[in-house]
């Protein structure tokens, strides 16, 4: 429970008082926002605005995790140290695509095949390590079984041997990444937007985490004291993950609310979609990840929308896509559409902490 304070702590100071420092450093270098010109008009005056304060969000996360383990002479844990490892490697692919976009001074960073190949790498060597390095209790950080709130039994990947289990995995895990940092993405296009919508997500997760190692079902001193009721390999740590997370963006947001002062961009867009991807992985509740981050989801879904419609009947179902652009042509304050859609983002959490509770619930009255 220390470690979950200091961490939070630490990040949160961290990132409030190091990102102005760092959009010194950004404005020093020109390091600017290129907005694109088929984007709506009052975005115009963010061109310019330092970019790439994912390193910002990136450092604070990294450097509260370890002050908290070393405050509380503690190790890391193999989960955290992946998720990490995804965060981080997702964010130097982002950060390559926005500094081409600021060298180059057009809306095309990274070539998509280039960019595609970086998630791809990362993304499989995360999920390689992650079906590796059991526990005690013969836990992994992840598993080849597809999970709700907890591992269903009978959506089992490995169902035809351990070979061929990796490799669904691998599949499915660079669905998740791709489909949490792409959600991210799109996301972030309005001032603290996408920042808000992570802080509320991660905060489920450090509940869910934190219930994770707080439950324990029952106890066998022949199997060597308590039995947890989930299967997660480290769910303490990944609380103090998550508050680390929380805390650096909560600072950020405290210079990245309207109007802007620094943007996020690719670097921390892909970084924290990796990290969201990498939390519901595991804590083994990778479904529940989309009710929790069902505003993620619903504007990526209001893209694929778009695009599938105008191919098919050449008609637009938005005026503008992603979503939170719809309703900018529709003459709503920035504000008001980010505040709102905050809103949305924390029912949905809501909503997916409830089913998590509720799953429980009959475990611990019977």
């Amino acid at each position: 429970m220390i470690a979950i304070i200091i961490a939070g702590a630490a990040s949160l100071a961290l990132s409030i008082l190091g990102t102005p420092l760092y959009i010194r450093l950004l404005v020093k270098k020109s390091y600017g926002q290129f907005v694109r010109d088929d984007g709506p008009t009052s975005h115009a005056t963010k061109r310019g605005t330092p970019t790439m304060g994912g390193v910002a969000i990136i450092l604070a996360t990294l450097l509260a995790y370890g002050l908290s383990h070393v405050l509380t002479q503690t190790w890391p844990s193999v989960s955290v140290l992946l998720v990490l490892f995804l965060m981080v490697g997702l964010g130097v692919v982002g950060f390559l695509d926005d500094y081409l976009k600021i060298a180059q001074q057009r809306s095309l960073g990274l070539r998509p095949r280039a960019k595609l190949i970086g998630q791809f790498l990362v993304a499989t060597a995360f999920a390689v390590l992650a079906l590796l390095f059991p526990d005690g209790t013969g836990n992994t950080p992840a598993s080849t079984q597809i999970s709700f709130v907890r591992d269903i039994a009978w959506l089992d990947l490995a169902f035809a041997g351990t070979v061929v289990g990796f490799i669904l995995f691998a599949i499915w895990a660079n669905f998740l990444v791709a489909a949490w940092s792409n959600g991210v993405n799109l996301t972030d296009g309005l001032d603290g937007l996408a920042s808000g919508a992570t802080i509320i997500f991660t905060a489920a997760y450090l509940v869910i985490s934190f219930w994770q190692w707080r439950q324990v079902c029952n106890v066998d001193l022949d199997a060597g004291g308590v039995v947890h009721c989930y299967a997660s390999r480290d769910p303490l740590d990944v609380a103090v993950l998550c508050a680390a997370i929380i805390g650096a963006c909560v600072g950020f947001l405290w210079w990245n609310t309207s109007p802007a002062k620094i943007f996020m961009g690719d670097t921390g867009s892909l970084a924290l979609g990796g990290a969201i991807a990498g939390l519901t992985i595991v804590s083994r509740t990778e479904v529940l990840g989309a009710i929790i981050g069902g505003l993620f989801v619903l504007i990526s879904l209001s893209v694929i929308i778009q695009v599938g419609s105008f191919k098919m009947t050449g008609k637009r179902v938005f005026r503008m896509a992603p979503l939170q652009h719809h309703f900018e042509l529709k003459g709503w304050n920035e504000v008001t559409i980010v505040v709102r859609f905050w809103i949305v983002a924390g029912i949905l959490a809501g909503v997916g902490l409830g089913i998590f509770y509720l799953d429980a619930l009959p475990r611990l009255t019977s």
